[in-house]
């Protein structure tokens, strides 16, 4: 039997070290990590931990949230962590799949954080509609005022510019000057 660590952070700039103390104040022999989101279930490290696994091992992570994002992968890994005759612990929730309490416990919270995600998405897409009610537009501003467009337009249609040179005046991407 052997205790895995895994930790994931979404970006290159978060840092790992406490995930990987915790992991390794609570036994884990090795610790496999990822610098990727939450929300991508292929993952290189989780990957190479799954097919690693040996009946009676033992995955431990610092917060489940750390496994996945979705209510519906989280279950997927958990399957396939049971399929292989492994467990799963999480430290922040207490859940541990070893036990019948803790499985239920666990399909308890995953349901409770999909719940959670679901209502920040509604949340956010009411608040966007509010928002565009109002006249206020999110996003990025536009790279050329319509006055610029149109004079960007002018000078590859009547003065037969190329798209390159008209983006080195307008200090855009030529990207931008074809979509106008």
């Amino acid at each position: 039997m052997m205790t895995l660590g895994y930790a994931r952070v979404s970006t290159q700039g978060q840092n790992l070290d406490s995930q990987n103390d915790a992991l390794a104040a609570a036994g884990a022999q090795r610790i496999f990590t990822d610098r990727v989101t939450g929300k991508l279930r292929n993952r290189p490290e989780l990957d190479k931990m799954i097919d690693q696994l040996r009946a009676g091992d033992v995955v431990v992570v610092t917060k489940y949230d750390r496994l996945a994002r979705s209510l519906k992968d989280l279950l997927e890994i958990v399957e396939a962590i049971a399929a292989k005759g492994a467990g799963f612990r999480s430290l922040a929730e207490e859940i541990d799949t070893t036990t019948p309490a803790g499985r239920l416990v666990f399909h308890v919270f995953g349901s409770i954080a999909q719940f959670e995600r679901e209502r920040i998405t509604e949340r956010t897409r009411e608040g966007l509609e509010a928002a565009r009610r109002r006249g206020r537009v999110g996003g990025r501003p536009r790279a050329l005022s319509p006055d610029q467009a149109s004079e960007a337009r002018r000078m590859r249609d009547q003065d037969g510019r190329r798209i390159s040179e008209i983006a080195l005046l307008f200090k855009v991407s030529q990207d931008t000057i074809r979509r106008v």
